[in-house]
């Protein structure tokens, strides 16, 4: 083991047992990570990322077999490597946390619901140290102060769910970080943040590490992140590497053409392409549309389909024992605008700023403390009840997390069936011939009408979820930060098929987002949003191009760029 490296992982293979038989995802990895180094490993869902970094903690399932390989890791440097893989449950139980630590994904389901924030980083410390009670408290508040969190003292005391994903994202590095770890496993630990939040949690990280000499290996699905963070990158597709180096030199110069897939499909900040490529276009050599799609101009005189007016929408805060309103917290504040036929508007601004709330008050699932919303001239709060009802088959929405949005004991046959069953009746092999229709229209396979979520990707499911919406053949669809969390890779495919689709079907589009570069691909005009208000409101190219505020400035410096 060359004594400048910290760790080194050898021809690791690894797979899952289905009965008697070991299906390998997994295939003769090896890398090495230096001393106060970043590795960037970087591919789609199902390449084998995750697995890979688990294994070196011992976090796999049960029913995963390391078929082969080695993960040597020099706890000392005058001690001889311990193998991670086959270390004791005791040595490891002294590793994790206090040596090698952990940033999961998803700090919201990392982090316990019914412990506060304090106390999960408290038992910790407690297990690695001899700190007493009163020493660990202070510890845990340094932690909390050094990873920028704004009240240390209000987060000790606070659930996870009483802080923003932000913040939690902070708590997890500080956990993370509590017993000063050799090398730090960040699993994708900014995907579906804001842009600003984002940044500042790599600056954070990249600052902690200089100040602590620490190895990290930063797992991800976005380049521009990698970046920013990494000094070598590893490029890992169906369980192999297929390609590294250092980062400058495989993000510039990469010689694959899976490498070349991830860094195509990224939405431009400079342009609106036709289509974007796909990681597939890359791999079978089609040839790539570069054509640029026009901008968006209503009709002159026309009447938009859809004018807000005064948008309010309050949140109550605290109520009294009589539950009335005590203290409110105003959400949306006094906001207007206009959506045309055929248009697509995105709404742009971080986690708080108030524009889910504007989708759902659109939709009629959260109520509107003031102002108006019209529908073709018609103002929706004075329809009858029959009126709304056949309203509700003209606008439509996507939600963000395609899971949860469906029912995990309907199949995705039925899931798109039940709209056209309550709306629009008929035979049930007319309404299945439908479904399967719409089903081909975004990709799915016929064939897989009788199967439920969990038997598919996050696109696939965003892919039944985009179907369910469109069924009924709206006239305005909510797309409410649809494609966050997904990669980049299969990204790009959900936006060129809600392109695809809205030129089909004509539809019009508020599409609500976090993500510039989503944005900037799919909307003809932008609303920036903050605190609650229009910061400004503008063409697509005027907003890139010739920021009015500073804040929307602010957002385009935080967009990770590669070059």
């Amino acid at each position: 083991m060359d004594s400048d490296n910290i760790l080194e992982v050898q021809h690791l293979s690894i797979g899952f047992k289905d009965g008697d038989i070991v299906r390998q995802v997994i295939n003769d990895v090896s890398f090495s990570l230096r001393r106060g180094e970043t590795l960037g490993i970087v591919g789609e869902s199902g390449s084998g990322k995750s697995v890979t970094s688990m294994s070196l903690m011992q976090l796999l399932p049960p029913n995963a077999v390391i078929i082969d390989g080695k993960a040597l890791f020099a706890q000392d440097e005058n001690a001889e490597p311990i193998d991670l893989l086959q270390a004791s449950h005791a040595q490891m139980q002294d590793i994790r946390g206090r040596r090698i630590a952990m940033i999961f994904q998803e700090p919201m389901t990392s982090l316990n619901p019914v412990h506060r924030c304090g106390k999960q980083i408290d038992e910790t410390l407690k297990r690695h140290t001899s700190l007493d009670a009163t020493a660990r408290k202070q510890r845990i508040l340094s932690l909390f102060r050094e990873v920028m969190l704004p009240d240390p003292e209000r987060t000790y005391r606070s659930f996870p769910h009483e802080i923003s994903g932000g913040q939690k994202q902070r708590v997890m590095i500080a956990m993370a970080l509590a017993c000063n770890p050799d090398i730090l496993i960040a699993d994708e630990p900014t995907t579906a943040l804001d842009v600003t939040v984002q940044r500042g949690i790599i600056d954070l990280l990249l600052s902690l590490q200089r100040r602590r000499h620490m190895a990290i290996i930063f797992v991800t699905h976005d380049l521009g992140v990698v970046s920013l963070v990494a000094h070598r990158v590893m490029v890992m597709y169906k369980g192999q590497v297929v390609e590294e180096g250092t980062t400058e030199r495989v993000l510039h110069h990469p010689t694959q053409p899976y490498t070349r897939g991830l860094l195509a499909c990224r939405p431009p900040l400079d342009a609106r392409p036709q289509h974007l490529p796909t990681v597939q276009d890359m791999l079978e050599g089609r040839e790539i549309d570069t054509s640029l799609r026009a901008t968006f101009v209503p009709p002159q005189g026309s009447i938009p389909l859809l004018s807000v007016n005064g948008l309010k929408v309050d949140y109550a805060v605290k109520r009294n024992l009589w539950g009335h309103i005590s203290r409110k917290l105003t959400a949306v504040d006094d906001v207007s605008f206009d959506l045309y036929e055929g248009e697509t508007l995105g709404l742009v601004g971080e986690s708080g700023c108030g524009k889910t709330s504007i989708g759902r008050a659109l939709m009629g699932l959260i109520s509107m403390a003031d102002g108006s919303v019209a529908y073709r001239g018609n103002n929706i709060s004075q329809l009858s009840r029959h009126e709304r009802r056949n309203l509700c088959t003209k606008m439509q929405i996507v939600f963000q997390d395609p899971y949860s949005s469906l029912n995990p004991r309907q199949t995705i046959g039925q899931a798109i069936l039940e709209p056209l069953r309550v709306h629009r009746g008929g035979s049930e092999a007319a309404l299945r011939a439908q479904v399967i229709d719409m089903m081909q229209q975004v990709g799915l396979e016929p064939e897989w009408y009788s199967r439920f979520p969990h038997e598919f990707s996050g696109g696939q499911r965003q892919r039944v979820c985009i179907a369910r919406a469109l069924v009924l053949k709206p006239e305005m669809v909510v797309c409410d930060e649809s494609v966050s969390a997904l990669d980049v890779s299969v990204q790009a495919q959900v936006l060129n098929l809600l392109n695809d689709l809205k030129q089909r079907h004509g539809f019009s589009c508020l599409f609500i987002t976090h993500d510039l570069s989503v944005v900037r691909f799919l909307a003809d005009r932008v609303m920036v949003m903050q605190r609650g208000k229009i910061e400004e409101m503008a063409e697509a190219d005027s907003i890139f191009n010739q920021p009015q505020t500073s804040y929307t400035q602010s957002l385009l410096d935080a967009v990770p760029r590669i070059g």
